[in-house]
């Protein structure tokens, strides 16, 4: 089923391989810190909206008693 993604993937990851290292380096930086970035954003997010869910909840059962 997912054949072509396999044959494509084995493609990226030959020619990243047969780069230079500096080249890979460059490569791999330039797409990772972009996503590990986005996923930081999104885990601090995350949590920052979990965290007043919370805070106003308990707030809430505060006030009732």
């Amino acid at each position: 089923m997912f054949d072509w993604l396999v044959s494509w993937w084995d493609g990226v990851e030959f020619w990243v391989v047969g780069l230079w290292f500096p080249f890979q380096f460059v490569l791999v930086m330039a797409v990772l810190l972009p996503v590990c970035w986005g996923v930081a954003l999104g885990i601090d997010r995350s949590v920052d909206r979990v965290s007043a869910a919370l805070g106003a909840a308990r707030r809430q059962r505060e006030d009732r008693a």
